[in-house]
């Protein structure tokens, strides 16, 4: 066998068993990288996990047990910080650049950054996207495919495009 059929090999023996143990198929890259050891390499907190098809760009900084999902965008480019046990879900983006006025200066201006935060415990929902600049307290829920344009308080869950916070209810 050729080393190139020896990996393919390996590969498929990889994809059968997470198939068989855990009914997952998964990008190939998750496969060749463990999700552990990535945000270790990171220099992201113990039991924190990305998947390999997330990107990081950047100063960013997650806490401990935070789980962060597939196709995820992490631009720390301006400050990016995530807390402890947040759930990061796949599609979201978060940003700490924008590149607006340097597009509509053609190319004159400057790009704009800010630093973007969240906080502990906070879920996140598919496909959200957080804006330069945004703070987002501890224990906030962001449901799926919200748009995040402002900072939003600990304790509130936010929705829509752009989001609205409201106190999140017992």
């Amino acid at each position: 066998m050729s080393i190139i059929e020896d990996f393919l090999h390996g590969l498929r023996e990889r994809i059968a068993s997470k198939k068989r143990d855990y009914n997952r198929i998964l990008p190939s890259g998750d496969y060749l990288m463990d999700r552990w050891e990535k945000a270790r390499l990171a220099g992201f907190g113990e039991g924190t996990s990305i998947y390999d098809s997330s990107v990081v760009i950047g100063d960013v900084r997650v806490g401990k047990n935070t789980w962060i999902g597939p196709f995820t965008v992490l631009d720390g480019s301006g400050g990016l910080s995530i807390g402890d046990n947040c759930s990061i879900s796949a599609g979201v983006q978060i940003y700490s650049h924008d590149s607006i006025k340097w597009a509509l200066s053609g190319g004159q201006d400057d790009y704009e950054y800010a630093e973007t935060s969240i906080g502990s415990n906070c879920y996140i929902a598919p496909n959200v996207i957080i804006q330069r600049g945004v703070t987002i307290g501890d224990g906030c829920i962001i449901g799926a495919n919200s748009f995040v344009a402002s900072s939003i308080p600990a304790g509130h869950k936010a929705y829509g495009n752009p989001a609205k916070a409201f106190p999140i209810e017992d």
